[in-house]
């Protein structure tokens, strides 16, 4: 007897959108990996990829999320780790 079962049929109500085949399924049918969702609807899973590219957005213009810029304290030839004169 296994240890895990893998998990074929969803729970009722559960869709997800297929990325390999770029389709709205019910219950997954595609592997984890080639898979948005559990989504509550099938409306909702049909913009997946909508709500993907607005997330992306938000947190490309996020300025709480941009690394330091280049030259700084970390980033420039005389600081962090490894640079200086090592006095």
């Amino acid at each position: 007897m296994p240890l895990f079962k893998k998990r074929t049929v969803g729970k009722p109500g559960e869709w997800f959108y297929c990325l390999e085949h770029q389709k709205v399924e019910e219950g997954p049918e595609c592997p984890a990996k080639d898979r948005f969702g559990p989504y509550t609807s099938r409306a909702e899973a049909e913009h997946a990829m909508a709500t993907a590219r607005e997330r992306n957005l938000q947190w490309e213009n996020d300025p709480k999320w941009h690394d330091a810029p280049e030259g700084g304290p970390e980033g420039g030839p005389e600081g962090g780790p490894g640079g200086g004169r090592g006095d």
